[in-house]
C-alpha cells in the first residue's frame, strides 16, 4: 500500500512540537475534513513505542479539527470564536481566500465574501488564539494579494504588508502554493515561508486521464505562457526529459483595462511544435483569456493536443470560453487543484480534471508537527519518475496501478 510505504520511509518518531490542532476556516471546510481524515487514519495505524508517553499525549484522536467560527452582526462586523482550548497546541489554520461562494448578511442583503473578508477572518481566529498556542502555521494555498507583490508606480504593497501583519500577530510559518512571485517572502526574512509546487499531482492527474501519451522529446513539449512562469515549466520539462518553449506577452502600456495593461499579442519562442502534445504550465487561470490564446497560437503552429496545468482555477469570466475551446479542439484537458473553491459546474465539465492536494497537505502537516524536514515533499522528482515508469509499464500490460 502506497501510504504504508511512504509512512515507513518517513522518519516521524521525533517528539511532536505540540498537540496537533487543525482549524479550517469556513471557506476551507471541505479540504480541511479531507486532511483530517488522512491525519487520523495515519496516526491510528502508526506504531510507536512512545504513544503512551506524556510527550505524545493526545497524539491519536478521533479528529484534530478545533471547532471555531466567525459569526457576524447585522452590520457585517464579525468576531472570531474558538469553542475549545488551544493552549500549548501546534496549530495549523487553513484559509481559502478565493472562496466567493461563502455569503453573509449585510443590512439584510446577501453579500459574497471577498479575499479581504477571508483574510480578516483569518486574523480574527489568530486573535482568538490569544497567544496561547505553542506554534501557529497558516496554510494559505492562494497567497492573499500575491499579484500585488511589487511596486511599479505609486502603489500599495499589499502582499508584503499582509505577511508582516501575520508575523506580528504571532504566526510562525506560512505555507502557500505556487506563489505568483516567491521573492515576496523577503518581506519576512526571519520567519518561515514555503511555496509548494503541485507538479507531481498534475503529472499524475494527466497520466490517469490520458492513456495514450508518449512521454519523450519527440512527442511532447512543455510551454510557459509567459516569462514569469519559466521556472515551473523548466522543472517539469527537466523531470520528464522534454523540450520547452515560451510565449511572451506584448502589452499596450498606453492604457489600463481592468487594472492591467491589455495584451496585444502572444509571441512564441521555441522549437517546432508540429504534431507534438503540449503541456501549458501556469500558476493560475484567471479569466482564461491568456491561456486560450496561447493554446490557439500552438494550434496555429500545428501542435497536437493541448493540456493545461494551473494550480488555481479561478475562471473569473465563467466557463463558456473553455467550453468553446474544447468543442473546437483547441484545448483537450485542463487540470487544476482543489486548493481553492471549485464550482459544481466546473467539476462536471468533460474537459476538466481536478487534482486533489489534500493528502499532500496532510503529509506536510504531519511532518511539520514532528519538526521533521519536508525537503523531499518539496522536490517530488523521484515520485514523478516512478509515476511515469508505472504509466509506461501499464501501457504495455493494459493494467493501470495508481
Amino acid at each position: 500500500m502506497e501510504t504504508s510505504r511512504r509512512e515507513e520511509k518517513r522518519n516521524l518518531e521525533s517528539i511532536p512540537a505540540g498537540s496537533l490542532g487543525l482549524i479550517p476556516l469556513a471557506g476551507c471546510k471541505s479540504m480541511g475534513e479531507e486532511v483530517d481524515y488522512y491525519l487520523t487514519k495515519w496516526r491510528a495505524e502508526r506504531e510507536s513505542e512512545h504513544k503512551n508517553s506524556l510527550a505524545f499525549a493526545g497524539y491519536q484522536r478521533p479528529t484534530y479539527i478545533v471547532k471555531g467560527e466567525v459569526p457576524r452582526f447585522g452590520t457585517g462586523e464579525a468576531k472570531g470564536i474558538l469553542k475549545e482550548s488551544v493552549r500549548g497546541m501546534d496549530l495549523y489554520i487553513m484559509v481559502d481566500v478565493c472562496n466567493y461562494s461563502m455569503t453573509y448578511s449585510l443590512f439584510g442583503e446577501e453579500n459574497h465574501m471577498s479575499p479581504d473578508d477571508h483574510y480578516q477572518n483569518l486574523k480574527r481566529i489568530i486573535a482568538a488564539v490569544g497567544g496561547k498556542a505553542r506554534r501557529i502555521t497558516v496554510i494559505m494555498p492562494f497567497l492573499y494579494e500575491s499579484r500585488q507583490h511589487k511596486r511599479s508606480a505609486r502603489e500599495s504593497l499589499d502582499c508584503a504588508i499582509a505577511l508582516q501583519e501575520l508575523v506580528r500577530m504571532g504566526v510562525d510559518n506560512i505555507i502557500t502554493f505556487d506563489a505568483h512571485d516567491p521573492r515576496v517572502q523577503n518581506a519576512i526574512p526571519l520567519s518561515g515561508f514555503e511555496t509548494v509546487q503541485a507538479s507531481y499531482q498534475f503529472i499524475k492527474g494527466l497520466l490517469r486521464n490520458e492513456r495514450d501519451l508518449t512521454i519523450d522529446a519527440d512527442h511532447m513539449m512543455v510551454i510557459s505562457p509567459d516569462e514569469g512562469g519559466m521556472k515551473r515549466a523548466v522543472y517539469i520539462a527537466n523531470v520528464l526529459g522534454l523540450d520547452m518553449g515560451m510565449f511572451y506577452k506584448r502589452r499596450d502600456y498606453t492604457r489600463i483595462v481592468d487594472g492591467r495593461n491589455p495584451i496585444i499579442a502572444h509571441e512564441f519562442l521555441g522549437s517546432n511544435v508540429e504534431g507534438k502534445d503540449m503541456i501549458v504550465v501556469d500558476d493560475m487561470i484567471s479569466s482564461g483569456e491568456s491561456v486560450i490564446e496561447v493554446a490557439r497560437g500552438l494550434k496555429e503552429r500545428k501542435a497536437g493536443r493541448v493540456f493545461v496545468f494551473a494550480t488555481f482555477g479561478l475562471f473569473t469570466s465563467g466557463l463558456s470560453e473553455f467550453d468553446r475551446a474544447y468543442e473546437e479542439g483547441v484545448i483537450s484537458r485542463v487540470l487544476t487543484t482543489n486548493l481553492i473553491y471549485q464550482t459544481p459546474d466546473l467539476l462536471e465539465r468533460p474537459w476538466y480534471a481536478s487534482c486533489s492536494m489534500s493528502k499532500y497537505v496532510a503529509y506536510i502537516i504531519d511532518t511539520l508537527n514532528h519538526d521533521s524536514s519536508i525537503s523531499d515533499l518539496l522536490n517530488p522528482s523521484d515520485r514523478i519518475q516512478n509515476a511515469v515508469s508505472r504509466y509506461r509499464i501499464s501501457q504495455k500490460t493494459g493494467e493501470w496501478k495508481d
